[in-house]
């Protein structure tokens, strides 16, 4: 062996090892992004059904070869478990494993109609995610000890454990279990605003989060968006539903701002925080467009604008695959 054949003590870790649960985002946006095609039916007919099918049926595939991939990596890599599980901004991406199930079984419903099959999966994937919900924002009363409260933790991140919540009446008045799902949504309904004083007040004492985390700031339109969406079905006036609406265009308007340096930075998976946001902000326009302008006339080109940015999230994902540029230490 010559001084220039690397060891095992000098070669890089295994990609596996970075496996983070960040990656579930992907599912989110795909799954996502076929509910929005699926609440173009009426207006696209059979091809957004189609479409939407397709979708849901590779968010699923994503879905499972993540879940054993994350999982082989915890048996294998049980430091680097610990270590997002501890750190002050990943341990909220845990969130995304049950809003994936959630955001899964709410399309099954949508696409094939209520079962106990998917009633099953609906129930077990929300108390998962009450139960992340809760574990979360206990680690704000451990002080200062590791995995507690610290400021620089306070980003748009933790909106995905509160939008979790949110998203329970999409399919679960559907399912016939109207009271749980009314007791979930008004969890999520209660933090969101508590989430978002703190990352204002977060902005005025620490300044804005880190550059690699710029994408983050869509994730402020998913909460609007979909608690708007969550309002339909509940049977509240519509009028409430274009109100969440406007919130959710003024927080796309705001950070659209960061698109700029955003774009100057490297391609990551932070960048899949635009997908799920996007796709919501159509389906809520799709869902409204019913009820007149401007709903009507900018359902179309939104949906056209989630599906291009997610087409390209794949794109730059699998290209960064291809050159070993994703699975890697975080700088």
């Amino acid at each position: 062996m010559t001084a220039d054949t690397p060891t095992a003590a000098t070669a890089p870790p295994p990609p596996l090892k970075h496996l983070g649960p960040q990656w579930f985002a992907m599912v989110m946006g795909l799954a996502g992004l076929a509910l929005a095609w699926a609440a173009a039916v009426p207006k696209m007919g059979a091809a957004a059904l189609w479409f939407a099918c397709g979708l849901g049926a590779v968010a699923a595939l994503v879905f499972l070869v993540l879940l054993v991939l994350f999982s082989r990596r915890g048996q294998q890599y049980p430091e680097a478990l610990n270590a997002d599980l501890l750190h002050p901004v990943r341990h909220a991406f845990i969130a995304t494993l049950p809003v994936s199930l959630i955001l899964l079984a709410t399309l099954g419903v949508a696409l094939t109609g209520a079962s106990a099959g998917w009633a099953a999966l609906w129930l077990i994937a929300c108390l998962l995610q009450f139960a992340v919900t809760v574990w979360v924002l206990s680690r704000w009363l451990r002080g200062h000890v590791p995995g507690g409260f610290q400021w620089p933790g306070i980003t748009p991140v933790l909106i995905i454990p509160v939008v979790g919540n949110v998203l329970a009446p999409l399919a679960g008045v559907a399912l016939g279990q109207h009271e749980w799902a009314v007791l979930q949504f008004g969890v999520g309904a209660f933090l969101w605003p508590v989430v978002i004083t703190l990352i204002f007040v977060r902005i005025g004492v620490q300044g804005l989060w880190p550059e690699r985390l710029l994408p983050s700031a869509f994730i402020l339109v998913a909460p609007p968006a979909v608690i708007g969406l969550a309002l339909l079905p509940l049977g509240t006036a519509p009028a409430w539903a274009q109100a969440c609406w406007g919130i959710a265009l003024f927080f796309l308007l705001w950070a659209g701002q960061v698109l700029r340096p955003m774009m100057a930075q490297p391609f990551s998976m932070a960048w899949w925080a635009l997908s799920f946001p996007l796709a919501a902000f159509a389906a809520l326009t799709l869902r409204l467009s019913a009820t007149g302008q401007p709903f009507n006339m900018l359902a179309v080109p939104l949906l056209a604008l989630a599906t291009l940015v997610i087409a390209g999230l794949v794109l730059q994902t699998l290209r960064g695959l291809r050159q070993g540029t994703l699975l890697v230490a975080e700088g």
